[in-house]
């Protein structure tokens, strides 16, 4: 973690510095300890098992852990989890399963004739190694864990094999027919990566040929079949309930913690939530853990999990009571965005028992008449929701107003609540009851319910999680009521914000059927949503330097203000830049030691009421140049003009101007104006020079200022650290990160308050990471790269004008099919780009387009606005971002 420090903090943080250097030497001399590894190939009926087997220092028998893994994997994809568990005090076995890496054999889906009975030769194996801990003669204490496929291992070698101790699936499967059969329809997408995943051959199944690789004839036969009907058979379904952890749910008794991805349209919450029903009344220790990634992407969390699950193997492997094992349930909650590296920062939200997807329910009336639409001929083209593979950072930011969809018009229905009073928290499977007619020969239909939230200008629409329900309607030519159970989700709607429920005809990710048809959906009830009242989402910890950092500080200040007074010769003041807040000529620095500079000849001018943005990679140069800036060091060459006179330390100029910098300190105890009351004092000023209500009255703190800090949120401390920066009402005021940490709310009314200063003829530098805030909220723009001015000037020189978007793709296209796009009517341009092509529209709109290019067959999976700062940003600096 990078700590930067308040000016007025200079001194202390050298001090910080020292102290800390022999802490961190310790560390880096301390090794971990070694592991051992030994592997060799394992026969079992027939079929030879590739295995790695793990031990640690130390004499003495131990607990032992089957380590399984992903499907498509092997058994190296675990290799640093299965060694992390051996320096904890584990012997652990990682093994390829059948028809994966080096094993041979082939992919039964978990069968439990094949590798289920496989977990429990290994279990025999581990019952003859002398390192391993033992119950009983052949029964070793033995746990186990695993991803997805190697989950679900887990769960079923409970079930099977009683020498199973604790288990500890993630993102995993409760029935497998559910997951890719869910309420009748199809997953064709998924079904599709699951047998291109397995189906490169080792020269194909002699009695499948060469279509299904390594997956055995029942399974190709399986496949095949549905792949075509479009729907699965009573024979499908059976045979992959045979093979699901629910067919032996009774029989898994041991202490399991579950953790199943938000993120996640392949394996959703409501497996998890099975699991733990069932586990929790056969008596079983259950914790269910909800993290925020999944096999559609995003935050898998991995380094807690995995502390985690090896802190779950000490209590019930070791037998170890005083450990802790976390809440009975956790759900990790999206608390803004990280602006170094623009990630979602994340919360976590727990609670002593696990309230399961409808606790606390809060119903919203709906508003809507009844609404005819169609399924297209082909059911093309698609609603888009969840694409495998594609939603992970989309996913992942959901919760902050990023998210990918779309609906076709005259192919969906949608009914709105009305915005929300307050804010209000959804966790858990929203329900509500339809009327559904179909025009179908049958009368059958193949519907898909989503819920969107709706900000208040109606543009930024989110899906939650992108998840999407679908349901088959049987009967309901002359119309049949319906409940929709919509995707588990937890989602904060924010007030003012209002839900809307679309049930579409078609989605991109399932089977719909071919044949036109027309459907009538009314509502015939409210929305019915999960608040889960019993959980308590944790607060953000505070650094030890918010508590003890202050009280340094003054000192720092003091010893400051002693520097300040001392006059030393300087540069004569520039008349003609009496008038001009900034200008900056061959600016440069090299650190001590260093082996290049961090800033190189850098000039640049900043005029009054301009809000400048400062960009530029890591390294780039930009604290450097803000720490020469605010006169905390010196420059090697060059000179810092702020209002004609010259910036050095202690510089009387300096007084004019304000500075903002990641975690400013303040005593949490203290309400928000007796923090500034005292960070003014300490600087030695006049009290009525210090504007303290006109900085307040811009910061818009309301009346938290008389509040007790450590009551604040964290947009609330950002604001109370603006307002201490804009005391005095400095003509120029330096922002860096200001919106770090913060919301999308947050992020907005931060952008209002620097417009509102800079408003009054005074002017903002702000450095920052999000390209999209600085571009909505900077007039100019200085772009850095490896410490050199690469272009500065008005936002808009700088990004160009146009109306771009950006096609996304599911798949490579060829040069021909790029030209067809070209040509189109109303299309100004079509171009490639990294991660899709660039379309800029001269005369056609959005939804025109999109036609265009599904009757092109272009695998489109999204259609968004084309970021034209972030281009020419990346553009500018060469991709070094």
């Amino acid at each position: 973690m990078r700590l930067r420090l308040p000016r007025w903090a200079a001194v202390t943080a050298a001090l910080a510095v020292l102290a800390g250097a022999g802490t961190w030497t310790a560390v880096a001399q301390d090794d971990p300890p070694p592991v051992h590894r030994a592997d060799r190939m394992l026969d079992v009926d027939g079929v030879r098992l590739d295995t790695s087997y793990f031990t640690g220092a130390g004499d003495g028998r131990r607990p032992a852990v089957l380590l399984g893994h992903g499907f498509g994997g092997s058994k190296g994809d675990v290799r640093a989890q299965a060694e992390g568990l051996a320096r904890e005090g584990y012997a652990v076995l990682t093994w390829s399963a059948r028809g994966f890496g080096a094993s041979t054999g082939e992919i039964g889906l978990n069968d439990p004739d094949h590798e289920v009975k496989d977990v429990s030769k290994l279990i025999d194996w581990l019952a003859a190694r002398p390192e391993v801990l033992l119950d009983r003669p052949g029964d070793p204490r033995v746990g186990v864990t695993g991803a997805s496929y190697g989950g679900a291992i887990s769960l079923l070698a409970a079930g099977y094999d009683p020498r199973v101790d604790a288990i500890a699936p993630q993102i995993t499967y409760w029935n497998l027919a559910d997951a890719l059969f869910p309420q009748g329809v199809f997953k064709k997408l998924w079904a599709g990566i699951f047998f291109s995943t397995g189906s490169p051959a080792r020269g194909g199944s002699p009695a499948t040929g060469d279509t299904c690789g390594r997956f055995t004839a029942e399974l190709c036969s399986l496949y095949q079949r549905v792949a075509v009907a479009g729907k699965p058979d009573a024979d499908a379904r059976a045979l992959l309930e045979a093979r699901s952890p629910s067919a032996v749910g009774a029989r898994v008794k041991v202490p399991a913690l579950l953790v199943q991805g938000q993120s996640d349209s392949l394996f959703t919450l409501a497996q998890s939530d099975a699991m733990a029903r069932t586990l929790t009344a056969n008596g079983a220790p259950v914790a269910v853990d909800w993290i925020a990634g999944g096999h559609d992407g995003g935050d898998r969390e991995t380094d807690r999990v995995e502390r985690r699950v090896t802190t779950w193997f000490d209590r019930w492997l070791k037998r170890d009571t005083s450990v802790d094992t976390g809440p009975a349930f956790r759900v990790s909650r999206t608390g803004g965005v990280d602006s170094t590296d623009g990630r979602a920062t994340l919360r976590a939200a727990t609670a002593g028992r696990y309230p399961g997807l409808t606790s606390g329910t809060t119903d919203l009336a709906l508003g809507g008449a009844p609404q005819t639409f169609t399924n297209p001929p082909g059911a093309a083209p698609p609603a888009v929701s969840a694409v495998p593979g594609l939603g992970g950072g989309l996913s992942g930011l959901s919760s902050l107003g990023v998210g990918l969809s779309l609906d076709f018009p005259g192919q969906h229905a949608r009914f709105e609540a009305k915005p929300q009073a307050g804010a209000l928290r959804v966790t858990g499977t929203p329900t509500v009851r339809v009327k559904v007619t179909s025009t179908a020969a049958d009368g059958s239909a193949v519907l898909f319910a989503k819920v969107y939230d709706v900000g208040p200008d109606g543009r930024q629409q989110v899906l939650p999680a992108q998840l999407v329900a679908p349901v088959r309607v049987e009967g309901a030519k002359a119309g049949k009521s319906v409940t929709l159970t919509l995707p588990a989700i937890d989602h904060e709607v924010e007030a003012g914000h209002r839900l809307r429920l679309v049930v579409a005809a078609t989605d991109l990710g399932y089977a719909s059927p071919v044949v036109p048809a027309r459907y009538t959906v009314a509502v015939a009830g409210p929305l019915t949503v999960p608040t889960a009242p019993g959980l308590a989402t944790q607060a953000a910890a505070l650094p030890w330097w918010v508590w003890g950092l202050p009280l340094l500080g003054l000192a720092g200040a003091a010893a400051l203000l002693l520097t300040a007074r001392r006059r030393t010769a300087a540069p004569a003041p520039d008349p003609e830049l009496a008038a001009v807040p900034l200008q900056i000529t061959g600016l440069s620095k090299k650190y001590k030691g260093g082996d290049r500079y961090s800033v190189r000849e850098v000039s640049f001018r900043v005029e009054q009421g301009q809000v400048l943005g400062l960009l530029g990679p890591n390294g780039a140069g930009k604290t450097t140049t803000l720490r020469m800036l605010m006169g905390l060091i010196t420059p090697d060459e060059g000179e810092i003009r702020v209002f004609g006179q010259a910036i050095r330390p202690g510089a009387p100029v300096l007084s004019r101007v304000g500075a903002f910098v990641e975690g400013a300190g303040f005593l949490p105890h203290l309400s928000g104006r007796e923090n500034l009351d005292l960070y003014w004092k300490a600087t030695g000023r006049p009290a009525e020079d210090a504007h303290v209500d006109e900085a307040l009255r811009i910061a818009n703190l309301g009346g938290a200022l008389e509040r007790a800090v450590r009551t604040y949120s964290q947009g609330m401390r950002q604001r109370l650290a603006l307002a201490q920066a804009m005391l005095g009402l400095p003509d120029l005021l330096i922002l860096d990160e200001p919106t770090n940490g913060l919301d999308p709310p947050q992020i907005r009314e931060m952008r209002e308050v620097m417009i509102r200063y800079a408003a009054g003829g005074r002017t903002v530098i702000v450095s920052s990471h999000l390209l999209a805030e600085v571009e909505q909220s900077c007039t100019h723009l200085v772009v850095m790269d490896r410490g050199r001015l690469v272009q500065a000037g008005p936002v808009a020189e700088i990004t160009g004008s146009g109306s771009t978007l950006l096609v996304s793709l599911g798949g490579e296209i060829d040069d021909a099919l790029v030209e067809k796009i070209d040509a189109l009517p109303g299309i100004g341009a079509a171009t490639r780009t990294e991660g899709g092509i660039l379309v800029r529209l001269d005369g056609t709109d959005p939804t025109a387009l999109i036609g265009e290019l599904v009757r092109l067959d272009v695998p489109l999976t999204g259609v968004g606005p084309h970021r034209r700062l972030e281009d020419a940003f990346l553009t500018l600096i060469g991709g070094a971002a």
